[in-house]
C-alpha cells in the first residue's frame, strides 16, 4: 500500500521576531503568526547560532493556529557579528536590509571609533547602505562639539551619511521618519546610546521598553533582548536590536579586510606591492597617506586593531 505524500498550503510572510526557540511571522494580510523550524533548519554555508533571522522572508504550512517553517527565501543581504560564546559561529542579526542606522554618541556614553569602523566594515562586505547617527545633540558643547564635527567630516568625506540629531527634536526624528519611509530599516549601537527612544519617537505607537543610564559607570542598561521589526504607521519597518557591548567581526579574511575599507581601498592601488597588508610594508601608499592625514589615523588604527585580532575586545567593562 502506497503511502500518501502529504500536501502543504504554504503560506508566505516575514520574520518579525526571533528568540532562538520560536519566530513571529508576519503574513501577507499583516496578521502575525507563532512559527517554529521544522526539525534541524540550517542554512547552506553560515553556521549561524540563529538559522533563521529577523528580516527572512519564509514560507510556512498552518498548524493549529500557529505554523512550521519549511523554507527561507535567499537573502539579499544581511548583517552579522561573531558570537559571543562561541567564536567560530555567528549571529545573524537581521536580514533584508535597506538601510542600517548606527546611532552613536561621544558621551553617556562614548562610542569609539572601533566600534563604529567594525560595523561599517561589516555593512560594507555584505553590501548594507549606513547612516551614522549622532544623537544627543544637545550634549555636545565645547570640545564636544569639535570632535562630533571632526568626525563628520571623517566620515562624510568617505561617504558615509551622517547627522548630528536629537531623539526629542521633532523636527530632527520628522526628518528621519521621512527618510525611512516604505524601507525595511535597521537601528542599532550601543546599550544607553538612546537608540530605542528613537526607535519610540519614530512611531507614537511603539512603546518599546527604555532604561536609564547607570550611574556608577556611565553605561546602559540591556533593554532589548532580540532584534525585532515594527511596522512603522508612516509607512515601511524599523528593527531595533539589543544594544552591542562589542562587534566581532565574522569571515573576513585579513587579507581582504582592506576592501571594506572604502578610503584605505581607494589608495591601496598605489602601494608597491599587490599583497601590502598595510602595516610596515615599503612603499605603502596607505601609510603614506595617513601620514599626510590623508586618512584619518583613528581608521587606520581601526584597520590594524582587527588585522591583529584586537577587535574583540569589550568597549567597556561588563
Amino acid at each position: 500500500m502506497c503511502r500518501r505524500i502529504p500536501i502543504f498550503t504554504l503560506v508566505k510572510g516575514t520574520v518579525i521576531k526571533s528568540t532562538g526557540s520560536w519566530y513571529a511571522v508576519l503574513d501577507e494580510n499583516g496578521t502575525e503568526v507563532v512559527c517554529r523550524i521544522k526539525g534541524k533548519f540550517r542554512m547552506d554555508g553560515i553556521k549561524s547560532t540563529n538559522p533563521v533571522a529577523v528580516g527572512d522572508h519564509v514560507e510556512y504550512d498552518p498548524e493549529d493556529g500557529k505554523g512550521v517553517i519549511h523554507t527561507i527565501s535567499p537573502r539579499k543581504n544581511y548583517i552579522i557579528r561573531r558570537s559571543t560564546n562561541l567564536s567560530k559561529q555567528s549571529h545573524i542579526i537581521a536580514a533584508n536590509i535597506d538601510r542600517a542606522y548606527l546611532v552613536v554618541t561621544l558621551v553617556m556614553p562614548k562610542t569609539s571609533t572601533g566600534f563604529i569602523d567594525r560595523f561599517l566594515a561589516t555593512a560594507e562586505a555584505y553590501r548594507i547602505p549606513v547612516t551614522i547617527l549622532f544623537n544627543k545633540k544637545d550634549m555636545y558643547v565645547g570640545t564636544g562639539r569639535a570632535e562630533v564635527d571632526y568626525l563628520l567630516d571623517v566620515y562624510q568625506k568617505i561617504g558615509y551619511e551622517c547627522f548630528c540629531i536629537s531623539a526629542f527634536d521633532a523636527q530632527d526624528v520628522s526628518a528621519l521618519k521621512e527618510r525611512m519611509k516604505g524601507k525595511v530599516n535597521l537601528f542599532s549601537g550601543h546599550s544607553g546610546v538612546g537608540k530605542t527612544t528613537l526607535v519610540n519617537h519614530l512611531d507614537d505607537t511603539l512603546l518599546l521598553k527604555t532604561s536609564q543610564l547607570s550611574d556608577a559607570h556611565d553605561k546602559g542598561k540591556h533593554t532589548t533582548t532580540f532584534a525585532e521589526m515594527f511596522r512603522l504607521s508612516s509607512g515601511g519597518f524599523v528593527i531595533d536590536t539589543p544594544g552591542l557591548k562589542e562587534f566581532g567581526l565574522f569571515d573576513i579574511k585579513k587579507e581582504e579586510l582592506s576592501h571594506f575599507f572604502p578610503d584605505i581601498f581607494k589608495v591601496s592601488s598605489g602601494c608597491k606591492f599587490n599583497t601590502c597588508m598595510h602595516i610596515n610594508e615599503p612603499k605603502c601608499a596607505v601609510i603614506a597617506a595617513v601620514e599626510k592625514e590623508e586618512i584619518a589615523p583613528s581608521r587606520y588604527y581601526s584597520y590594524l586593531g582587527i588585522v591583529s585580532g584586537e577587535e574583540l575586545q569589550k568597549e567597556y567593562d561588563d
